[in-house]
């Protein structure tokens, strides 16, 4: 089977990884494409992969975000003209889907973000088969009108985590405090307002807070080989971890970090579904940060059983694209 993935942001990068290392060991070929943006070809060279770089990721403005992803559809058409991929799969990539759609390719999504309206509109009714954390409810994935929804019992973090060495990492100062910035340019984010600065300084007294921005410069790389900072590596070795979304906070409590999630937009399904197993995930506000932060700076949980416990969504995954290539 030809099955190709398309990665839009650092995440999809790591969860394309881990599909890709599993599907080629079972003799599959496998076609890794992304698109320029601040975490994916940092990230994917940190992974020792070697994606195909399609476009980029502009969102200065509504025009060119429709400029950008329409010129990656094209570029697409051009690259599979001749021989096209047996299965697309993606985090939700607009192009990937709209393409893979016109080209007559089955499309296995994973999705995870119900309050991503545009890009649920734009992704999940193309998807043969769309795959999500038994967190999630059916009728979000439905609403968009998915055909095939298979659930599994873990969240999509997983798939990088359970098995996941994190790097070495120089100059630690101890306590260390993680915060991760707001998705600012995201569209769900639009008119959020973003306090991690603020939140740095109140915390400051509590240890060595280390602010990771999302699209500035990250400042001091703690030894990290060309200023790249591998984020689910300094996680691993924090204290405490502070997310304005949920990503970075699903990657601390799968690894028994505490973890404190913030915003209307950390109120999720996947979210409260690790809470709610015993992963050290505190959903609270920003007026609560320090107090949580008190409470449970520095204490780490043991939550090898937990993970164990959780299912892998790429074995998902594998089973899907079994299913799809039987006649």
């Amino acid at each position: 089977m030809r099955i190709w993935y398309d990665a839009c942001t650092g995440k999809h990068i790591r969860y394309g990884a881990a599909i890709g290392q599993h599907l080629k060991k079972l003799g599959n070929e496998f076609i890794f494409t992304t698109r320029e943006h601040p975490d994916t070809l940092p990230l994917a060279e940190a992974l020792g992969e070697k994606p195909i770089v399609v476009g980029r990721y502009d969102p200065s403005t509504l025009f060119s975000r429709l400029q950008e992803s329409a010129e990656r559809i094209i570029e697409f058409s051009k690259l599979f003209s001749e021989n096209p991929p047996d299965i697309a799969i993606a985090h939700q990539s607009v192009e990937l889907c709209r393409t893979a759609f016109a080209l007559s390719i089955p499309i296995i999504l994973t999705a995870d973000t119900p309050h991503a309206a545009a890009v649920n509109t734009l992704t999940i009714p193309y998807a043969h088969t769309v795959v999500v954390s038994e967190a999630l409810p059916k009728l979000f994935a439905r609403k968009y009108c998915a055909k095939n929804i298979v659930s599994f019992r873990g969240v999509d973090e997983v798939a990088w985590i359970k098995n996941f060495k994190p790097l070495k990492i120089a100059e630690i100062k101890k306590p260390l405090i993680v915060i991760r910035q707001i998705e600012t340019k995201a569209t769900y984010a639009q008119d959020k307002q973003d306090g991690a600065q603020t939140l740095m300084q109140s915390l400051s007294n509590l240890g060595h807070v280390h602010f990771v921005q999302r699209y500035n410069d990250n400042g001091k790389a703690f030894g990290i080989k060309e200023g790249y900072l591998d984020s689910a590596s300094l996680i691993a070795h924090a204290d405490l971890v502070i997310g304005y979304g949920g990503t970075v906070s699903r990657e601390a409590a799968l690894q028994g970090v505490p973890s404190i999630a913030i915003s209307d937009m950390a109120k999720t399904y996947v979210n409260k579904y690790l809470a709610q197993k015993g992963f050290p995930l505190f959903i609270t506000t920003e007026r609560e940060v320090p107090k949580y932060a008190k409470k449970y700076l520095c204490r780490r949980f043991d939550v090898r059983k937990k993970l164990a416990e959780l299912e892998n969504p790429v074995d998902v995954i594998e089973k899907v694209v079994n299913k799809i290539k039987k006649p």
